[in-house]
């Protein structure tokens, strides 16, 4: 074989050789594509036959106890029609006359709109569900909808900070509406149709709709008439009195059911404006954040402790012969009057704080802050809602506790509550002991099932005798001392008034709190009722702010309940 014969035979070998590498490759390539990514390829290709259209899940709506809603899901569409998939005979006057027919525009008016487009033009978006619904299911070229869900609020701004509102993608942000989104939410459908190359739906083409389960429905405790009632009296004193803000709540002693809640300063949720700064610091439910110091509505726990290990009776006396002098201060009344020998109904009466001390003391360190305990405060009260805040009081296990803190938290220093939690703890009384958890969702109603709230007794921090006794020296409180002005005609209320210094870090300035906890009627409360005014410039005293406010409450409620006067309230009341 010469040596051409050779390079030959070498180069047609290289050239099969060649040609035999680039059929195994090939074939292992199809091989691979078949075997190992088929999935991932027929995933493509479905991908691109196949569109799919979210079906947002009706949201459901917020409601008082009685079905009134406040919070309410709108569905509505938005309609579009995109030119450029016009370019048929008749195409683009067959999507117009469609737009017309479901925004009830004019003809020429959608021809002005789509003027010289060449992308997709909004045409409305407020098209009615009905309207639009038939569009989405037939999916016409040229035209587009998109579901819209708009929040809608019946009520307009009422019990705003605990309703809550929601973020653009429709989620709960703040209140109710976060807390219970799980439950409003409900989940979203789908529909899954065949499109052209160029992604629009195939009209006569396949499709199949996996359809959203709507949210469930909250019903709240609150009654939209008394909250009207609360918030309207609530913005009434803050005007009058030039407060800075104020909380007002209404509870259902026997069951732990808010019947109202309101907090102020607040926001109208249908204008919410997130580029001012301010209205972060509007949005938050204060009845559960705020933490204050209760003043002189403390004294009840006090004096309940007290009564309840009989280290004391109603004609106990004392002897107030001047200030409280020792623990390395001096502690006064807050007229700086001192009366010397009092019962202890005298010594709620006149709001004595020498008498209050006087009954810590007896009371000793460990029952004094187990009652305080017992009472829930220093603890969140579970209600439900989140930013619950827990307050705070030092025990002489804290290093920074000193003898004079227990002599300054039975009149209610050194220790700070909620609102939700003095309520609660009032309460007690008012229901013969029983420490109740609030709630503020009576049921959730879902079209599977209805889920109930039921009451919960936390734990019995007093005895029903105790608790008694204690609904008849605050009614006394009401008819003869600080809370004088909280009475109502024709009826026995019961409650304390306070005043606390707002405290500062420079010391107590002369800011204060006026606030009222009281119940009604006093024997066999059907309500309790909070007031607390911040910083109020007309008078600094909770007897001269806070108790009217309760006593138009109290005959607001009783009228709305339509409860009877006692006979001898009456009588008293007429003479």
């Amino acid at each position: 074989m010469n040596q051409r014969e050779r390079i030959s035979k070498w180069r047609v070998g290289s050239v099969m050789f060649m040609l035999g590498a680039s059929s195994l490759l090939l074939v292992g390539k199809i091989a691979h594509i078949q075997l190992v990514e088929h999935a991932d390829f027929a995933m493509q290709a479905d991908d691109n036959h196949w569109g799919k259209q979210l079906l947002m899940a009706p949201r459901g709506a917020v409601r008082d106890r009685n079905g009134n809603p406040l919070a309410m899901s709108i569905n509505r569409w938005e309609l579009s029609i995109d030119p450029s998939q016009l370019e048929k005979p008749g195409a683009r006057e067959a999507a117009i006359n469609i737009a017309t027919k479901a925004t009830g525009l004019s003809f020429s008016d959608i021809e002005k709109k789509l003027a010289g487009a060449t992308k997709a033009v909004v045409i409305s978006d407020q098209v009615d569900y009905a309207q639009g619904k038939p569009i989405a299911e037939t999916g016409l070229p040229g035209v587009r909808v998109k579901e819209l869900v708009t929040r809608a609020f019946p009520e307009g701004a009422l019990a705003s900070t605990l309703v809550g509102f929601l973020g653009k993608d429709h989620f709960g942000l703040t209140g109710v509406e976060r807390d219970f989104d799980r439950d409003l939410a409900g989940v979203p459908g789908h529909t899954r149709f065949e499109r052209d190359s160029i992604g629009n739906p195939i009209p006569l083409g396949y499709r199949t709709t996996v359809n959203p389960k709507p949210g469930g429905d909250i019903y709240l405790t609150i009654d939209r008439y008394i909250q009207r009632v609360v918030e309207r009296q609530l913005d009434d004193t803050l005007k009058e009195q030039k407060a800075e803000g104020g909380t007002v709540i209404v509870m259902e002693p026997d069951t732990g059911a808010i019947l109202a809640m309101a907090s102020r300063p607040s926001f109208d949720v249908r204008k919410l404006d997130f580029s001012d700064p301010k209205t972060m610091e509007l949005i938050r439910n204060r009845a559960i954040t705020d933490l204050y110091e209760p003043g002189s509505t403390f004294k009840s726990m006090t004096m309940a402790a007290a009564l309840n290990e009989k280290l004391v009776t109603p004609e106990t006396t004392h002897n107030d012969n001047g200030p409280v002098v020792k623990y390395g201060g001096a502690i006064s009344n807050w007229n700086f009057v001192h009366v010397g020998v009092e019962t202890m109904t005298q010594l709620l009466v006149r709001s004595n704080n020498v008498g209050a001390v006087w009954v810590a003391e007896k009371l000793g360190t460990e029952k004094m802050y187990n009652y305080i305990n017992r009472f829930g405060f220093g603890q969140p009260t579970n209600i439900g809602l989140s930013g619950e805040a827990s307050g705070f009081y030092r025990t002489p296990k804290d290093p920074a506790w000193t003898p004079i803190d227990l002599a300054t938290s039975a009149y209610g220093q050194s220790v700070t509550v909620t609102p939700i939690q003095l309520i609660t703890a009032y309460a007690a009384i008012a229901n013969g002991g029983t420490l109740m958890r609030p709630y503020v969702v009576d049921r959730v109603v879902t079209p599977e099932r209805s889920r109930l709230t039921q009451p919960i007794a936390v734990r019995q921090v007093i005895g029903a005798d105790t608790a008694r006794t204690m609904r008849t020296m605050l009614k006394q409180v009401a008819e003869e001392g600080t809370a004088g002005k909280g009475t109502v005609p024709g009826f026995a209320v019961a409650g304390k008034t306070g005043t606390a210094s707002i405290p500062s870090a420079a010391g107590y300035d002369e800011k204060t709190i006026a606030s009222m906890v009281g119940m009604v009627p006093y024997d066999q409360p059907k309500a309790v009722i909070l007031v607390k005014i911040d910083n109020p410039k007309g008078s600094q005293w909770g007897s001269q702010v806070a108790a009217p406010v309760f006593s138009a409450l109290a005959k607001e409620l009783l009228v709305y309940w339509r409860v009877p006067p006692t006979e001898d309230a009456y009588v008293s009341t007429v003479r």
